[in-house]
């Protein structure tokens, strides 16, 4: 799949699972599930154990399943993420030296980013999206409203805070997609294995996107993501 395939998909989905589990057997079984409840896309962080085996398990066992790689702070450790597999790259801090690796080898990327220096410095850099984290502790939907106002044309994802009472909030604000981890994937489902609970809570976080995208072309503010 290429970048812009990649890139695409991102958009029209809208939800980025984050996975941060204990076990790499713990990560699959989250990974699996929210294939399973519609969003075929999923985010494994470089704190898993065995996260590199996964992406490249994950990424071979299923092609509707588009796998990337989280907590990606250098770029010995992008290569050896794409060489497994990850069709994008994300962290939750700027780092430059990964932008650089991703747009020279042609993957998505999202790194985090707060101030409005970094927004703009990462999109300078060549970002997909820019990642807003975290959210909640800067003034939530109100901060995302805020940096889309100097940066309407930056697609931003919303991540740190984003919950089913936030999730249709940020969107409207102007978040072109949002990151979700415990909220979407909560430990004790993945520990007590209940699949029809984060099923269910995927298709719950997938339907506040359709809202907000229909509330927003009713009001004629939403274009597809080139």
């Amino acid at each position: 799949m290429k970048r812009e395939d990649v890139r695409a998909r991102i958009f029209n989905v809208g939800i980025v699972p984050s996975v941060r589990a204990a076990s790499m057997e713990d990560a699959q079984y989250a990974a699996e599930s929210v294939l399973h409840g519609g969003i075929p896309i999923v985010e494994i962080t470089m704190t898993v154990p065995g996260a590199l085996d996964l992406i490249s398990q994950l990424s071979k066992s299923s092609t509707k399943l588009i796998v990337g790689a989280g907590s990606v702070w250098d770029e010995a450790t992008a290569q050896s993420c794409v060489d497994a597999g990850a069709k994008f790259l994300t962290s939750e801090g700027l780092s430059l030296p990964v932008v650089d690796f991703a747009v020279k080898h042609g993957v998505v990327v999202f790194p985090g980013a707060l101030t409005p220096t970094e927004v703009m410095t990462a999109w300078k850099a060549g970002s997909d999206f820019v990642k807003v984290v975290p959210c909640a502790q800067v003034g939530c939907e109100t901060y995302i409203r805020a940096l889309k106002m100097p940066f309407p044309e930056i697609p931003m994802m919303a991540a740190g805070g984003v919950n089913q009472q936030t999730a249709l909030k940020f969107l409207l604000a102007g978040a072109s997609a949002l990151g979700v981890g415990g909220e979407l994937i909560p430990p004790d489902a993945i520990r007590l294995r209940q699949t029809d609970r984060i099923v269910e809570l995927s298709r719950r976080f997938l339907s506040f996107v359709k809202e907000a995208r229909a509330r927003l072309r009713g009001v004629g503010v939403v274009a597809e993501h080139q």
